[in-house]
């Protein structure tokens, strides 16, 4: 993990990146600590991903570049643009899986057409885990955002959705509710 220490360095580095990755984290949080430490181990065994690492209290600029307005957030950034934003602290195996699909398709040919997913859950849902833990198998990437701690993400999706429970999964812009195996798969184009 590299240190950055402002919005013009980290562009240089990423503007012609297929992918990589930053951390944007506040030095004396212990979330941020959290995310930072986890994120470290994860990214051992991580080869041909770019990943950095920026503190808000001394990188002022990043952070409102891509409107983040909490950290820590992992970002994935594709040539320059914010594609994925990972809020809080997560589990050392979530940025191995979010970081090994990343060096997969670094691998692979470009023809192979990626998704945006977006899983709208909470901690104590068992379909949520279930679906969670489906799309690990099939390493399919996505953003998890806990409903129960995100107000304004849960008003979006009931808006959109016109329904309440979770999960809820945007797969490109269509919204499925529940763990629909055969509808996530025919959007994702898995067998």
């Amino acid at each position: 993990m590299e240190k950055i220490s402002s919005l013009s360095q980290f562009l240089s580095k990423v503007q012609d990146a297929e992918i990589s990755y930053i951390l944007l984290y506040k030095s004396g949080s212990a979330l941020s600590a959290c995310a930072l430490e986890n994120l470290k181990e994860a990214s051992k065994k991580i080869k041909d991903v770019q990943i950095f690492e920026a503190d808000v209290l001394t990188v002022r600029d990043i952070h409102p570049h891509y409107r983040i307005d909490s950290v820590p957030s992992f970002l994935e950034i594709e040539k320059g643009h914010l594609v994925n934003n990972y809020k809080g602290c997560n589990p050392v195996d979530f940025y191995q899986n979010v970081l090994e699909k990343a060096a997969f398709s670094v691998q692979q040919d470009s023809e192979k057409q990626t998704h945006r997913v977006t899983v709208y859950s909470t901690p104590t849902c068992s379909w949520c885990n279930t679906l969670k833990a489906y799309f690990k198998q099939q390493h399919v990437v996505f953003t998890d955002i806990d409903v129960s701690r995100d107000t304004k993400a849960a008003q979006e999706i009931v808006r959109r959705s016109g329904q309440q429970g979770v999960p809820q999964t945007e797969i490109d812009g269509t919204i499925v509710v529940g763990f629909d195996r055969v509808k996530i798969n025919k959007l994702l184009g898995l067998k």
